[in-house]
């Protein structure tokens, strides 16, 4: 019996990819844009501690200058530093990113060991995943590769179970949140990618895929492993935006790829004193973000990834911030209204989630007078939101 269970998992399996000619010329469409999101951020006074993305071991957020705390990175957060656990901020990204025309995120996920701080990363993650829920955004998970040699360094799994291991997890994604109506399928086919190349080696990738109890479209990192839909893009300080064009002219002999939009690259690892840091990919006013969405939205591809939403301590955030403000959102309005003329919002619309944050953080108001503030939003009644706000 398990033996056909898995002749016939292969035979799915087969079939989802060789589809894939067909899904990506069927109908012309936009593509899906979603934000990378990590959900790694831990912070006073939600949690007890200030977590190592925010201080890497060498700043202290307790010390302020300037009306700003001391954090990893050079740039700082419009609402400052929070915890990626606190329901209110998740509400407050996800919120924000729907005006701005984002339909969702794609979350790293570092699996259900309880080790490091895993656990925290799975709370989070099935925190936002619920907000994407209540909130009618999207949702796709991205699989640290790197915690597989983690999980055997720390004697959690055995070397021998590196494909059983991911095969194990991967399933319990099918049997939970591959199952949200939250969740991206094409041809009811759960989407995931896979982050980096330091675990499972190509071949155990493709030995996990072909024994998992239901297919997947999984996509690697850089280019197309083999039994992937596809390869997504991502970027690549020491090569610079050329790497783009690389990628894109590769991903046109795929059935399918994932280009990727960002905004600068500029770390803080080297002041934190964690490795030399990378070579800067600079912001130029807003044109490094313009020329990397304009080209992503180029190819017919059913989806675009923009790396990311918030990752402060390699500066590639598009998420609001005192240096930047709303710039990179209003150009993804421009670019979603070029896309699809049903989209009306404006950039005084990406200012409403943070009043309703504002208004969640203070004690004067009741939680279902905020409520109807968020479904207006969610429903696109800006303008109901709008007075509630003012009656608030």
């Amino acid at each position: 019996m398990q033996r056909s269970s898995r002749i016939l998992t292969a035979i799915l399996w087969a079939f989802a990819i060789l589809g894939l000619n067909s899904i990506s010329v069927a109908e012309e469409r936009r593509p899906l844009i979603l934000a990378h999101y990590l959900p790694w951020d831990t912070a006073k006074p939600f949690s007890e501690r200030w977590g190592w993305h925010w201080t890497m071991n060498r700043f202290d957020p307790e010390q302020q200058v300037d009306g700003k705390r001391e954090i990893a990175s050079k740039f700082y957060p419009l609402i400052a530093p929070y915890d990626s656990g606190d329901v209110p901020v998740l509400e407050y990204h996800l919120l924000t990113m729907k005006m701005a025309g984002i339909d969702g995120v794609i979350v790293d996920w570092y699996g259900l060991t309880d080790y490091r701080d895993y656990a925290i990363l799975h709370r989070n993650t099935t925190r936002l995943l619920q907000q994407c829920e209540r909130l009618k955004m999207k949702f796709v998970v991205c699989y640290e590769d790197q915690t597989i040699p983690a999980l055997v360094n720390g004697q959690r799994i055995k070397e021998s179970d590196r494909v059983a291991h991911v095969v194990s997890e991967i399933n319990w994604l099918h049997k939970n949140w591959f199952q949200s109506p939250s969740y991206v399928r094409f041809d009811e086919t759960p989407v995931m990618l896979s982050f980096g190349h330091a675990g499972l080696s190509d071949a155990e990738w493709t030995r996990a895929l072909r024994e998992l109890d239901s297919p997947i479209l999984y996509y690697s990192q850089g280019y197309r492993r083999e039994g992937a839909a596809g390869g997504f893009s991502w970027p690549v300080p020491q090569q610079g935006v050329a790497y783009n064009d690389r990628f894109l002219a590769d991903a046109r002999k795929w059935p399918d790829a994932i280009p990727v939009a960002f905004p600068r690259f500029m770390d803080v690892y080297g002041d934190a004193g964690v490795g030399d840091g990378f070579p800067i990919l600079p912001d130029e006013n807003g044109e490094t973000f313009r020329q990397t969405l304009a080209k992503a939205i180029k190819p017919k591809t059913r989806m675009i990834q923009i790396a990311t939403w918030n990752d402060w301590g390699e500066g590639t955030q598009i998420e609001p911030s005192r240096e930047f403000g709303y710039r990179d959102l209003t150009r993804i309005q421009e670019t979603r209204r070029r896309l699809d003329p049903n989209f009306s919002r404006r950039a005084d619309d990406l200012r409403l989630p943070r009043q309703l944050l504002i208004l969640r953080r203070s004690t004067e108001f009741t939680g279902d007078s905020l409520d109807a503030i968020r479904d207006a939003i969610v429903n696109g009644d800006l303008k109901q939101a709008r007075e509630l706000l003012e009656h608030d």
